[in-house]
């Protein structure tokens, strides 16, 4: 009788693992409190754009005699999932509840959960004149915008501005975990990454996106404009978690422009009111306002193709 080879080797693999897991105790979650559902999260994400723009995602046929039913019914169902999950995730960052059974609750963690939930909803209509204002400054800073409709359904920038800006409030909260699950997920769609620490100002737009990364303690004043593959970072980040707690992103002032490519350096770094930034500079300190900062122009250098003829038919020839 012949054994598979396969299932012979599966219990030294299976020890080795659990070996490994036991020895490796800092990307292991067992015995303990659990997380909240990433999901379960993205469901609320979805919810959420729902109540910030309603009529252009979810059912269709909302009109000014159902409206009031329908948000009703999504704030009732979006409400009780975001209490579980604000929940888990307070229960999680409380070392009380951390000390508990598996899958445990306290009193203490429920009553926070839903008043951080009642702040949160309660927040949802200033959250919602920010992104009025957004999906505008989008369409008034893009030419190729035909409406703001199409700003809402099709701009990732204004996606990802939407659930940062959510985010943000749970952040404010004392969430923990679940603001950066609702910011990471916003940046596997889009490719624009925003801390969802930061503070972004009125009429935000960012044009294109990919590539956009917009750190933790960034600050961004009024009618921003950023293209895609913009970076505002931190210096030094080999210091790691000692920096934790400190301003170690930029602040950019109002009605600033930041052109493709600009990275921008530093929690002391601030870019003026009005100053535009060119496409790839690099920059560690402070711009004043209404100033122009732009790379040197590069020198093309063009050369005769002598000896050279060209066929009938065009052919791009690289070759030197």
């Amino acid at each position: 009788m012949t054994h598979n080879p396969l299932h012979q080797g599966l219990p030294a693999a299976v020890d080795a693992l659990v070996a490994s897991i036991r020895s490796e105790q800092h990307i292991q979650h067992l015995n303990r409190v659990y997380l909240p559902s990433r999901d379960v999260v993205i469901q609320i994400i979805k919810d959420l754009r729902q109540l910030m723009f309603p009529g252009y995602f979810g059912p269709q046929g909302l009109t000014d005699a159902n409206v009031t039913y329908r948000i009703g019914d999504l704030l009732t169902e979006l409400s009780q999932r975001m209490v579980e999950q604000v929940q888990l995730s307070l229960c999680y960052g409380d070392q009380i509840c951390a000390d508990d059974a598996p899958g445990s609750r306290t009193a203490q963690c429920q009553q926070r959960a839903q008043e951080v939930v009642a702040a949160f909803i309660d927040r949802l209509p200033a959250v919602r004149a920010m992104l009025a204002a957004d999906a505008q400054a989008a369409f008034d800073g893009d030419p190729a915008a035909q409406s703001t409709d199409e700003t809402i359904f099709c701009y990732p920038g204004v996606l990802a501005i939407m659930v940062q800006r959510l985010a943000h409030e749970l952040h404010k909260l004392a969430v923990p975990l679940m603001p950066r699950i609702m910011t990471e997920y916003a940046h596997s769609l889009t490719g624009i990454d925003i801390h969802p620490g930061a503070q972004l100002g009125r009429s935000f737009f960012i044009d294109h996106g990919t590539g956009v990364v917009i750190g933790e303690t960034t600050i961004i004043g009024a009618n921003v404009k950023v293209y895609q593959g913009v970076t505002l970072g931190a210096l030094a980040p080999h210091f790691g978690q000692m920096l934790r707690g400190q301003k170690r992103h930029p602040t950019i002032e109002d009605n600033v422009t930041l052109y493709a490519g600009a990275t921008i350096l530093g929690g002391e770094t601030i870019i003026g009111r009005g100053a535009v930034i060119g496409g790839n500079v690099f920059i560690t300190s402070s711009v004043p306002p209404q100033t122009q900062v732009s790379m040197e122009a590069p020198r093309l250098r063009y050369r005769e193709r002598r000896g050279r003829t060209t066929p009938a038919e065009f052919v791009m020839d690289f070759s030197i």
